[in-house]
């Protein structure tokens, strides 16, 4: 089966999805991965989408529709995790349809992380990745040995833009417009599974197996 794990930007989905696909055996599909992957690789979709990241805009159904339904295509039969993706009630129509249309492992449960704004504000300020191997460090929660230095690879730690605190207003201001109505959406469908994200990570994972 494939599921749907959503909520608000910083709840802790990668690293909920990262636990999952060790113990799982699950693909994980990141919109996230391949936005940025995209626009490192100055891919015509990429491009489409670096403005809008930069900008802390959701990036249109288009442009993260196409990208989904490349992976999909070239991994067929695999069950999915699909994290951070769909974000709205349109997108969330699309993807079932490409589920249905491709043959991919129906969505059992859509999981949705909950979190309070406050302590995603802390989250997302504090964030810090390696630009080298990708490591992500908090400040406070796991800071690095070395201020900038990244302790697995020794690469230099930056904030993403879209991490900085006037950009994070506007993308939680954008998920409450237009990601909130998915609740609504997959509690019709039957699908929709609150999963407090408050907490040590094991403990928060603990809360998913259930579902998984």
């Amino acid at each position: 089966m494939s599921l749907v794990l959503f909520g608000p930007p910083g709840a802790g989905k990668g690293t909920q999805a990262a636990r999952m696909i060790r113990e799982g055996g699950k693909f994980h599909i990141s919109t996230g991965d391949l936005f940025r992957g995209a626009m490192k690789n100055n891919t015509p979709l990429g491009l489409e989408a670096k403005s809008y990241v930069d900008s802390g805009q959701l990036v249109p159904d288009s442009v993260t529709i196409g990208l989904v339904k490349e992976v999909l295509e070239n991994n067929r039969g695999q069950d999915f995790i699909f994290d951070g993706f769909p974000r709205t009630s349109p997108q969330a129509e699309a993807l079932e349809k490409l589920v249905h249309d491709m043959g991919v492992s129906p969505i059992r449960h859509a999981l949705f992380l909950e979190v309070p704004q406050e302590t995603l504000l802390t989250r997302l300020t504090g964030r810090r990745l390696c630009r080298d191997c990708g490591a992500v460090y908090h400040v406070e929660a796991s800071p690095t040995a070395v201020d900038g230095k990244c302790d697995k690879c020794g690469g230099e730690t930056y904030q993403r833009k879209d991490d900085s605190e006037d950009v994070i207003s506007t993308r939680l201001e954008a998920y409450a417009k237009s990601t909130e109505p998915l609740k609504e959406y997959y509690q019709k469908k039957g699908l929709f599974v609150a999963i407090d994200g408050q907490g040590d990570p094991d403990r928060v994972f603990a809360r998913f197996q259930p579902y998984l």
